[in-house]
């Protein structure tokens, strides 16, 4: 399958079910307190006659456009924005008692948070089932390769100069024992400081706000461990394949200089794209030349911006160590795995609102399909924990105070709990209106957002 085709079906694959996932809780939620349901639709809009079947009162359907879904409750008083989303009005008879208005508040306000509670739930089980299944990977390196400097932020140019081979000891006041740790301490600590203790150098204190994702995401990217020079993975039909090598061969060296490390392998192929290389292999005890020309390929895909580098295709052998877990082991890394997560969205959003997370860094599902693939091709593993990222992520934006989104809702149901009679109908119908305007904008930001970074903008 292409490249395009295969992102795509990957892209509907993964929203398909993180949305079928959401509506499911709306649904369950509506049938337990008796609430007439019109459809269950995984798209927006009308449904495709041909994707759709009807199961009692409830059409269960594909609709035409494929971002989000929804579930059509009876109501007395149906909003504009739900008509043209939701496929029209409907011309069942539905008892007075099973519309959604004649439930009591504090049931309202149930069904419309248990689509955010089964996304959270969805992710909590798959962090929770791979915890189970892997254990605690972790990557026992707390010694410095080599720093990037074309990734560095400014803020961090004092670690420049590190030398490989420069043992790290504790981060933020926090001894390392495994690079983990360091990534952790880096993307994650409290404090508007990150401060390194080195073995043999002197320590260095890095200003950056909690805040500043991505600088504190460039800053981790650009610390890189000192591992040896050993091929863990090939690509099937990469260069790297089609020249002979294979998984656990040693590169000794590249044009006759010896290598010890990978990222010194990465230095020599990133800097030839296009030319051919020689490089010395050792493959069970044996001594080979093997002549590779890297492809030449943008650095980030699709962003024409970042500039060409040679590339084999093919990934270094990490020594990771694995710990087995309990099964309430699991569930705690699991759960701590769950919180991380939206408390990370939950600081996207405040560093957009503050300005210090830029508003180029919102992507849409252009980007979503993007990394789908890239997941999918790393295995089903890989997938998952993907998808249970996306699933918060859906869980926390749907959480938004933004009317026509599930916090909205619950904000209006909760102003109606404590004035203690409906909301006018011309109010709620503006409300509405105003967040489905915000809506479309925040969707058109995020696909200018990922149509300029494939054109390199």
């Amino acid at each position: 399958m292409g490249g395009v085709a295969y992102t795509v079906a990957i892209l509907l694959v993964v929203l398909g079910v993180l949305v079928f996932v959401h509506e499911l809780g709306h649904y369950w939620a509506a049938k337990a307190f008796g609430v007439w349901v019109h459809r269950f639709a995984v798209g927006i809009g009308a449904p495709i006659k041909a994707l759709s079947f009807r199961r009692g009162e409830t059409e269960w359907a594909i609709a035409w456009l494929p971002l989000g879904g929804y579930v059509k409750m009876a109501s007395r008083e149906e909003d504009p924005s739900s008509g043209v989303l939701e496929g029209g009005a409907e011309n069942a008879v539905v008892p007075p008692d099973r519309m959604f208005e004649a439930k009591p508040v504090w049931q309202r306000m149930v069904i419309i948070l248990a689509g955010v509670t089964l996304n959270l739930a969805f992710a909590w089980v798959v962090f929770v089932g791979l915890a189970v299944k892997n254990g605690r990977q972790f990557d026992p390196t707390v010694t410095l390769g080599r720093v990037d400097v074309a990734t560095l932020p400014a803020e961090a140019s004092a670690l420049a100069t590190l030398p490989s081979g420069t043992r790290i000891e504790a981060v933020n006041g926090e001894p390392v024992t495994a690079w983990d740790d360091v990534i952790a301490q880096v993307t994650s600590g409290a404090g508007d400081r990150i401060s390194f203790t080195f073995t043999g150098q002197p320590p260095v204190s890095v200003e950056l706000h909690p805040d500043q994702l991505v600088e504190r995401a460039n800053l981790a990217a650009a610390l890189r461990p000192l591992h040896p020079a050993v091929v863990g993975q090939v690509v099937q039909g990469s260069v790297a394949d089609r020249a002979g090598l294979a998984p656990d061969d040693s590169l000794v060296s590249v044009d006759g200089v010896p290598v010890t490390a990978w990222t010194e392998v990465v230095d020599a192929v990133e800097a030839a794209p296009g030319r051919e290389l020689v490089l010395g292999v050792i493959r069970d005890g044996a001594r080979r030349e093997v002549a590779v020309t890297p492809a030449a390929e943008l650095r980030v895909p699709d962003d024409s911006a970042s500039g060409i580098i040679g590339r084999l295709g093919v990934y270094q052998r990490v020594p990771y160590q694995t710990v087995s877990l309990s099964i309430a082991e699991a569930i705690g890394a699991g759960s701590r795995a769950t919180i991380g997560a939206a408390g990370m969205i939950f600081k996207t959003f405040r560093g957009l609102a503050t300005g210090r997370v830029s508003t180029r860094e919102v992507g849409g599902p252009i980007l979503i399909g993007q990394l789908a693939a890239q997941s999918a091709r790393a295995g089903l593993d890989t997938l998952l924990g993907f998808m249970a990222l996306i699933s918060v992520n859906l869980a926390v934006v749907n959480l938004l105070p933004i009317p026509v989104l599930d916090g909205g809702a619950f904000i209006l149901l909760a102003v109606e709990g404590l004035i203690r009679r409906p909301i006018p109908t011309r109010i709620r119908e503006v409300v509405q209106i105003v967040g489905l305007g915000m809506v479309v904008l925040l969707m058109v930001l995020a696909f200018s957002n990922d149509i300029g970074r494939i054109l390199g903008g």
